[in-house]
Formats: C-alpha cells, sequence, structure tokens
C-alpha cells in the first residue's frame, strides 16, 4: 500500500530549520507525546549547566597545567571521562590545538555533529547550510565574517566532525594573563572559540 505522504506531519513542516523544529515541537505538543516544561529543561540544561561551561573548563585545565595539556592533545577521551564530561554526542573526542602556525575550524558537512557535553545545543549557523558548505570552500572568508582576521602565514585547517568523530578547538591562551587561575581564564573562553569561529576574550 502506497505511503500516503500528506497524512504524515513531517508533510507539514516548513523548509526553513528553525521554523521546522518550532513546528515539529507544535505538532509534537498538541499530540500530547512532548511536555514543553520538560523540553525547556533539557534545552536550559544543554545551553547553560553542561556546555559550553565544560568546554571552557577544559581550555581553561590546558592553559595552566602542560601535563594535562599533553594527555589532552595526544588522548582526550580518559582525559575527559575522568573529568565527567562524556556521554551522548561525545563519545569519542579529538581536541586540536590553535598555534601561531595553524588555526582550527570545525564543521559537519553532513548534518549538524558536535560535541554536546563539551559545548551544550549546537548554534543555529552551525547546522546552516551555507557554513557547512562555504567552511570547507572558503574558510577564511568565513572566519572574517566571523570577525576572525588571521595573519596571511597562519593557515587554516577545518575538521569534518562525524557521528564517530567530534572535534574541540583549544585556542590560544590571550597574552597578559600569566596571573589569571583557571576560574578566570574559563571567562575568557568562548564556544565560539572552542569551534574556531572565534578567539579567547582578551582581559
Amino acid at each position: 500500500m502506497p505511503h500516503d505522504h500528506h497524512d504524515h506531519p513531517h508533510s507539514l513542516l516548513p523548509s526553513d530549520p528553525a521554523l521546522r523544529v518550532k513546528a515539529l515541537e507544535t505538532i509534537l505538543t498538541q499530540k500530547g507525546l512532548v511536555d514543553p516544561a520538560a523540553l525547556d529543561e533539557i534545552i536550559d540544561t544543554y545551553e547553560n549547566r553542561i556546555g559550553p561551561k565544560n568546554g571552557a573548563h577544559v581550555v581553561a585545565r590546558a592553559w595552566v597545567d602542560a601535563e594535562f595539556r599533553a594527555a589532552l592533545l595526544a588522548d582526550a577521551d580518559p582525559v575527559l571521562a575522568e573529568m565527567g564530561y562524556y556521554g551522548r554526542q561525545g563519545e569519542h573526542m579529538v581536541v586540536v590545538e590553535n598555534t601561531d602556525e595553524v588555526h582550527n575550524m570545525v564543521v559537519c558537512t553532513l548534518c549538524s555533529c558536535y560535541p554536546w557535553p563539551l559545548l551544550g545545543i549546537p548554534p543555529g549557523w552551525y547546522k546552516s547550510d551555507a557554513y557547512r558548505a562555504r567552511s570547507v570552500r572558503e574558510p577564511r572568508k568565513v572566519l572574517a565574517e566571523f570577525g576572525v582576521a588571521l595573519p596571511a602565514e597562519t593557515a587554516v585547517r577545518v575538521w569534518d566532525s562525524t557521528a564517530e568523530v567530534r572535534y574541540l578547538v583549544l585556542p590560544q591562551r590571550p597574552s597578559g594573563t600569566e596571573d589569571l587561575d583557571e576560574a578566570a581564564l574559563m571567562a575568557l573562553v568562548t564556544r565560539d572559540s572552542m569551534i574556531g569561529t572565534g578567539l579567547a576574550v582578551s582581559p
């Protein structure tokens, strides 16, 4: 028997991803399949309690502890697991370090694979078709649109996340932060700096 697409809820959804999510949420709520309060709690947890504070914690520790930084770059999974940062959407992590020679940025060209335990919910632009396509073709232009101007001699390396591997960028520590402790350094780490579309904030 042929499938009647007109009766399927997805056939009612608009093409824009944000509108599709809202429309799907509305349909599921009306059918009693989703509790809006529970959904708000989940979103708040990932946006404000799980990430990106967890990622900032990892970065700040790497800035102050050379041994931790080396272990993190060599094999991130056991280091992150010891800190309690693991689980769904963060099963296998690779940390890549920004230097004067190389600036790293992360994209998922196929969908929106993203390290939720470290960065929370992916921003809308990360999931957009434009970012996913242009980051690979013209990464410097994309970075410039985010306000990141790199020296000509700094290479840009783009990492493509997958369902198997997620990436976290270890941004460069801002100058003038030598006297700051780990807690103060965390405040300088932005979500975008850990994706590679931004830099850590100068104090």
